[in-house]
């Protein structure tokens, strides 16, 4: 069914400053921000090898910025070993060949700046290459070389201890460099300078040396944080960012930013590197620069200077029962945003409002629509335009700083079953080539259909931009319309409080509130097959619906009742403003 789409793009009523100011010292441009993600090497090839690169990139910013966005955010384009997409580093300072030059990147910089658009780089924090120079030279069995003390080089591997049961009480964050886990991440070595390195992820991540906790004396790797090994390594992370920031970069994402410390049981120790250290000499030489953190508890990461952190798909703190309608192999699973109404509200509530709280007014915990490691939402029996715009609406009027994987603005399709490629495993579905018209390879590359990085949708009537563009009932110019409705009504934007409205025992429909001072909007989502009926607390007044995505919806107020009832049809979204 083709359903009416109505957006209002009145602007907001300006409030005083103390109304929607947060707290913390952030750059002044992010609570009005939209970040678009875009993994290089899928985005736009520009020189015909079937790799996507930063011209390739430079060529499509009048594209990106018509979708309303405000910030790009690229995955890792420094020189890499490419055995996990590029977050193995071997030059921090450079960029890859493949996406090619520094200057290349300076002139994107320029670029996205003339267009109003800021930058952020993907800072690996936590590792490198093991094909980086600093780790050829810590191989060395002189101890005392510049890069010596950059790794951590155990002289034998403990035995694996019995050790409080955390995962109950706990997160993946808290979980990751608890002892067990890093000698399990001992990796056998024939280097001079010891039997074994500690990684991070993969062999070829060997971890950066930011020192431990609560040294072990019987351990004489275990470097005390403020030890020179690891005062030097964070003087170097220290030059990296000044090194691409002084070129114009405006921030950076870190990845596995509760990686530094190890055995930090409660990342204490790393909450404090980066509060006392890191992020606040960050803020204090770039105030206008932006920190997001890949923690994955926004709690920590925000209380350690972060200015976002994801409620995403890792650890404790997610939204896999919202939206994981399918497993990693394709393989139904329930979740909240189906037809079937089968989901269930409670555990993604309780995380998300007990992070939701405790950032408040402080930073943001934001939910990105996917990202290079987790399932698009366009997956399985998730696939039509109307559900597409169900969860859109979703992503664009919660709180926080929305981030939209590149192809989720026009409903790109996760897709299973496709090879691994440079460490992606079974995240390679969601990594697939941009659609960009009718041409070869949908006009992602020139290149032989065997060469492209990963397979493209297949599907012969696949969605492309050229297709979104001249639809105007398209998922693409809906989300140029909720862009522009947030950004005209900060109602629906990062500062307003959020409220659930509905009972969790009542799932269906979700219905929300967003208050900014006098300023109220009620937000109600259907993504079920079913026509659903809701009753709120009543208004005492007939709101207007400034946005949404609906065939039928009626709204009755009873003042005698004390309730207003709600009646939307199946696969729907309504956005009301009081």
């Amino acid at each position: 069914m083709r359903t009416k789409t109505l957006i209002a793009t009145a602007a907001g009523i300006l409030l005083s400053a103390a109304a929607s100011a947060q707290v913390n010292h952030h750059a002044s441009w992010l609570k009005d921000a939209v970040v678009y993600q875009i993994y290089p090497s899928s985005f736009q090839d520009s020189d015909g090898n079937g790799i996507g690169d930063i011209p390739g990139i430079i060529s499509r910013l009048d594209y990106i910025k018509s979708i309303g966005v405000s910030a790009i955010w690229m995955n890792p384009v420094f020189v890499s070993g490419f055995t996990d997409g590029g977050y193995d580093v071997i030059d921090f300072y450079k960029i890859d060949p493949r996406f090619g030059t520094n200057s290349d990147l300076v002139e994107l910089v320029n670029q996205a700046h003339a267009r109003g658009m800021k930058v952020i780089l993907d800072l690996v924090a936590g590792h490198s290459s093991d094909q980086c120079e600093w780790f050829k030279q810590s191989k060395e069995a002189d101890p005392n070389l510049r890069y010596s003390d950059y790794y951590i080089w155990p002289s034998f591997k403990p035995e694996i201890k019995n050790e409080q049961n955390l995962a109950g009480k706990t997160d993946y964050a808290q979980l990751m460099n608890s002892m067990n886990n890093i000698v399990n991440k001992f990796v056998a070595s024939d280097a001079p300078r010891g039997p074994y390195y500690v990684k991070n992820f993969f062999d070829t991540q060997p971890a950066l040396n930011f020192g431990f906790a609560n040294p072990d004396p019987e351990h004489p790797w275990e470097q005390a944080v403020d030890a020179p090994g690891p005062m030097a390594m964070r003087r170097e992370l220290k030059n990296i960012i000044s090194f691409w920031m002084d070129k114009g970069v405006d921030g950076f994402r870190v990845d596995m930013a509760a990686s530094l410390v190890k055995n930090d049981f409660d990342k204490s120790a790393t909450i404090k590197l980066w509060k006392e250290d890191l992020s606040k000499w960050f803020k204090e030489t770039y105030p206008e620069g932006l920190l997001i953190a890949e923690w994955f508890n926004p709690e920590q990461s925000i209380e350690a200077g972060f200015d976002v952190d994801f409620f995403a798909h890792d650890g404790k703190y997610n939204f896999s029962t919202l939206f994981f309608n399918t497993d990693r192999q394709g393989k139904s699973q329930p979740c909240w945003f189906e037809l079937e109404g089968r989901g269930e509200l409670k555990t993604w509530y309780d995380l998300y409002s007990y992070q939701y709280n405790a950032v408040k007014g402080k930073g943001y915990a934001s939910l990105p629509t996917s990202n290079h490691d987790f399932n698009r939402p366009a997956a399985a029996a998730r696939t039509t335009l109307e559900q597409e715009k169900v969860y859109m609406t979703f992503f664009l009027t919660m709180p926080g700083v929305p981030f939209i994987y590149y192809g989720d603005e026009i409903g790109l399709k996760q897709q299973f079953g496709l090879p691994s490629v440079e460490g992606s495993m079974m995240r390679s579905g969601t990594r697939i080539p941009m659609l960009w018209d009718s041409s070869d390879n949908a006009g992602f590359s020139s290149a032989p259909i065997e060469k492209l990085y990963i397979p493209q949708d297949p599907d012969p009537n696949r969605n492309t931009v050229e297709k979104s563009e001249n639809d105007p009932n398209s998922l693409l110019n809906y989300t140029r319309t909720l862009i522009q409705l947030r950004k005209d009504n900060p109602v629906i934007g990062a500062d307003a409080d959020w409220r659930l409205v509905n009972g969790l025992e009542t799932p269906y429909p979700m219905v929300y509130e967003r208050t900014l001072g006098s300023e109220k909007c009620i937000i109600v989502l259907n993504p079920t097959a079913k026509k659903v009926t809701t009753q709120i607390e009543f208004q005492g007044k007939t709101p207007e619906i400034i946005g949404g995505s609906y065939t039928k919806a009626s709204y009755k107020s009873n003042a005698k009742k004390g309730i207003d009832t709600i009646t939307l049809s199946p696969v729907s979204a309504i956005i009301y403003k009081y």
